[in-house]
């Protein structure tokens, strides 16, 4: 008779949050309306403050559905003091019966002298100041932009924030481009500009344990294949 102790089996097992983690579902807003040369956004706090194009709009409302369809449970939902991330969530936190909580630490970063849409018509127009931007991997190259180290603490310190108030919860984000790639690269270590660009509506996935972050999922858009503009647009 065979008396050897039964092997142990390490078995390959799904992701789950660990207790005392924080899941946030990071959402780009939707499309905002088109910068139309000489005519600036209009701005809140120095920063252009553009509302949702109705692209943008049936965004909004196919992120809210898919979000509803996991049938996750959904503990709060915050937005910036920015129109458009207000815009977007606002169909998803009607269903929910949530009233959004404002992270203004989670708003775009400042770009100076190139905000109230500039950016976009400097990006497309591959000026040199912005290919120097994206070569340096840094915002404030942008005359009076914000520094690169002021935007990555004021983002650190509100998904800090976050996971703070929402522990063992489920959060959604609605925020900028940029404010996504500055969270995937704190979280990995990875330059800034690795992970700009996030699709407008487009869901990422962060986990904060500690002082852990974990990213889950970046720049997930499946249920928006009918709703993307022809027309690629700048980051920002």
């Amino acid at each position: 008779m065979d008396d050897a102790p039964e092997q142990r089996q390490f078995r390959q097992h799904r992701f789950t949050t660990p207790p005392g983690g924080c899941e946030i579902l990071l959402v780009r807003h939707g499309e905002s309306v088109p910068y139309r040369e000489g005519v600036p956004h209009p701005l809140v706090d120095g920063q252009g403050d553009p509302p949702l194009d109705p692209v943008g709009e049936e965004q909004a409302r196919k992120t809210a559905d898919r979000l509803i369809s996991t049938g996750e449970r959904i503990d709060a939902v915050y937005v910036t003091t920015m129109q458009r991330t207000s815009q977007t969530a606002a169909p998803l936190a009607s269903r929910l019966g949530l009233e959004p909580i404002v992270e203004p630490r989670l708003r775009e970063v400042h770009l100076g002298e190139w905000e109230g849409g500039e950016f976009r018509r400097r990006a497309a127009d591959e000026d040199p100041i912005a290919r120097r931007m994206w070569e340096e991997g840094r915002w404030d190259v942008i005359p009076g932009a914000e520094t690169s180290e002021q935007f990555a603490a004021r983002v650190r310190a509100g998904i800090e924030a976050i996971a703070a108030a929402h522990i063992d919860e489920v959060v959604v984000a609605v925020v900028h481009g940029g404010v996504i790639g500055q969270v995937v690269a704190l979280a990995t270590g990875a330059s800034l500009m690795a992970f700009s660009g996030p699709d407008n509506a487009s869901i990422s996935h962060l986990v904060v344990v500690g002082d852990r972050w974990i990213v889950r999922c970046f720049n997930d858009t499946s249920h928006l294949s009918s709703t993307f503009s022809t027309v690629p647009e700048p980051i920002i």
